[in-house]
Order: C-alpha cells, then sequence, then structure tokens
C-alpha cells in the first residue's frame, strides 16, 4: 500500500458501519483505521498522524461533539466529518461550534462522504491563492496564507482547515466587506449558519471580547470584514 495515501481513522462503536466504511474508503485508495469509540479513537492519535476523522456523533462513553471539542482544546487541527443520526439544524450547527469541519447526517450515500472527503483534504494540502510573501497582521497576531498558519507573538493560534480557509478570503481584502456567499463553503450542505459560527469559532480566537469584536467585524446585512489597523 502506497503509504502516501491520505490516512483515515473511522471512530463509530457500530461494528457493522465500521466495517463498511473502512471496506468502501479502503476500495477509494485511502488507508483507514477504525476505532470503537472516543477512548479508542484518543489511543490512537496519540502514536498515528492522521489525515481525517470520520466521527460517529451517538456513541456510548464521550459522544463525538465533545471528543472533537476535545481535540480542539488540545490543538489538535486534524479535519473532521461527524457522522449524525439526526439532521436537525440545531445539530449540524452544534457539531460546527466544536470544531467540527463538516457534518453528514445518517443514511448517507457513499459517494457524498467521499465527496466532502475530497474537498477537505484539497482546502488543506492546496490554499488558496495569495501573495506569498505578505503576512496579514492585525493587533498582535500574524496570518501566514500561505501556510494558513496564524501566530500571536511566537505562539501558533491553532485553526482547523475550515477556519483558515476562512481567514485566507477575509485576508486577501482586509479593510473591505465580504459577502456571506463567498465565505461559504462549498463542501457543507449550504446550512446558512454555517459561515457565522465559524466566525464565531474565529472571533473566540482573535478577540479579547468576541461580543465586541475589533478584528473581525459583521457588516449586517451584507457579510464581514477583517479589520487590520
Amino acid at each position: 500500500m502506497d503509504l502516501g495515501e491520505p490516512h483515515i481513522l473511522v471512530v463509530d462503536d457500530d461494528e457493522r458501519i465500521r466495517t463498511l466504511l473502512v471496506r468502501y474508503l479502503t476500495g477509494q485508495n485511502y488507508r483507514v483505521t477504525s476505532a470503537e469509540d472516543a477512548a479508542d479513537a484518543a489511543d490512537k492519535l496519540a502514536s498515528v498522524s492522521f489525515d481525517l476523522l470520520i466521527v460517529d456523533v451517538m456513541m456510548p462513553g464521550q459522544n463525538g461533539f465533545d471528543f472533537v471539542q476535545d481535540l480542539r482544546k488540545r490543538g489538535n487541527a486534524v479535519p473532521v466529518i461527524l457522522l449524525t443520526a439526526r439532521g436537525e439544524a440545531e445539530d449540524r450547527i452544534k457539531g460546527l461550534e466544536t470544531g467540527a469541519d463538516d457534518y453528514l447526517p445518517k443514511p448517507f450515500e457513499p459517494r457524498e462522504l467521499t465527496l466532502r472527503i475530497n474537498a477537505i483534504l484539497k482546502r488543506a494540502a492546496r490554499p488558496a491563492p495569495v501573495p506569498p510573501t505578505i503576512a496579514t497582521r492585525f493587533g498582535d497576531f500574524s496570518f501566514d496564507a500561505v501556510r494558513g498558519e496564524l501566530t500571536r507573538g511566537d505562539e501558533l493560534v491553532p485553526l482547523t482547515t475550515g477556519e483558515a480557509q476562512l481567514l485566507r478570503i477575509l485576508a486577501r481584502s482586509p479593510g473591505q466587506t465580504v459577502p456571506r456567499a463567498a465565505l461559504a463553503d462549498p463542501a457543507t450542505t449550504g446550512e446558512s449558519r454555517a459561515v457565522d459560527v465559524q466566525i464565531t469559532r474565529l472571533r473566540r480566537k482573535i478577540e479579547t471580547d468576541p461580543r465586541n469584536p475589533r478584528f473581525l467585524q459583521t457588516v449586517w446585512g451584507e457579510g464581514y470584514v477583517l479589520w487590520t489597523e
């Protein structure tokens, strides 16, 4: 097997679903490892670097929401797709709020899962074209759009792939309003609040008072603007 193939970790307590996903994704030229619950996944993450996680929400012990939230608190920005048997908008939004990159309600078509995986991996591997020698600075922060890295002084601020891409788009036009439609991620299902959730997560990382943002501001009825002064 080519070790250059993306390595995916499937986390689901249902053995039948784990087996089906491992078999299908292996056939799509991914390396695939599986874990039966959050604790098993944490053990594997301690020794192996994965390119993407597929995590079921409703698991015994620690659920998928809490598992992803803990990952992000520890600074692990590995892309995550959440699988949920519930399709309500609030559950989907909650998944994004925890730091997941995408969500997919069960039952789903395997081909749709593949498309979402490919979109996330391509986004992580191929940043949008930007001036390669200029970092965007705002306050104590510096954002390298080529690497997708946000730093505060000498400290690296962890970003998910979705957050990095959002900041790339905003950083292309500092001081100018970017329409919400231009910030929407085509890899998601188009949930209208998805952009707002990503903005909220970014504000928590760059704003002293996220409720009264200095850098990442809302232009009501239009979109968002990144101020660098």
